[in-house]
């Protein structure tokens, strides 16, 4: 197996996964969906299947089946903003925010939730090297900007890691990678698996980008601490 490690990390970086209307939720840990989306957006890949299918782009399904783990080497803190859109005049005219029935509301205020100065290790595993080699140069040359799950939420330092694709399983390239600076004491390791029984679902499985359809996969979570001294 081979595995390609991204370091997601920056002031600010949002993980939704259940998010409805004006309450937009975050995960603790960076989730599929949006990692799976940074590396198509890195990739310069349209959300859009069918556009991408005689392309020169790997397909969804094939980028959604890589084993993902997750090792929380500063799992930060939850903060959450308060905004609004839309209500009063722009440029002389009636602003607001297009109703699906026509016409417009007035002001939309939105709990924004997120994650403060958190740091990720994130592995994407498979036996296939030569399709983690053209991620990993993906990451190096990005298509298009790379954000932290939400517009805005930009990377403090690269995800890219010169020697961040590696000839290891998932788990062992989790526990042997150095730790961020300022590590936490509390790390967690969430690793993938396909065997539900003991495990906790997770829906954010991309299936669709561009219908936002997405199913469910399991994962099993640990303590570093505990793992690494196992070894």
């Amino acid at each position: 197996m081979h595995t390609l490690l991204l370091r997601l990390e920056g002031p600010m970086q949002s993980w939704g996964t259940s998010s409805r209307f004006t309450q937009r939720d975050t995960g603790m840990e960076p989730s599929k969906s949006g990692v799976i989306g940074l590396v198509c957006a890195a990739l310069g890949k349209p959300r859009d299947e069918a556009r991408t299918a005689e392309g020169p782009w790997p397909p969804l399904a094939v980028l959604a089946g890589l084993q993902m783990g997750v090792r929380t080497d500063r799992a930060g803190t939850v903060g959450v903003d308060f905004q609004t859109a839309g209500g009063g005049k722009f440029a002389g005219e009636k602003y607001g925010v297009a109703h699906v029935h026509g016409g417009l509301f007035g002001s939309v205020m939105s709990h924004r939730f997120f994650l403060q100065d958190a740091s990720f290790l994130v592995g994407l595993s498979s036996p296939d090297r030569a399709l983690l080699e053209r991620l990993h140069d993906a990451l190096a040359h990005p298509v298009w900007q790379l954000y932290l799950g939400r517009k805005g939420y930009v990377p403090s330092v690269p995800p890219y890691l010169p020697d961040g694709l590696v000839d290891q399983d998932l788990r062992s390239a989790l526990l042997s990678y150095p730790l961020a600076e300022r590590a936490a004491s509390d790390i967690r390791l969430i690793l993938e698996t396909r065997d539900p029984v003991g495990a906790e679902p997770r829906m954010d499985q991309p299936l669709d980008f561009s219908r936002r359809l997405f199913g469910r996969r399991y994962v099993r979570v640990e303590p570093y601490a505990a793992v690494a001294a196992g070894r």
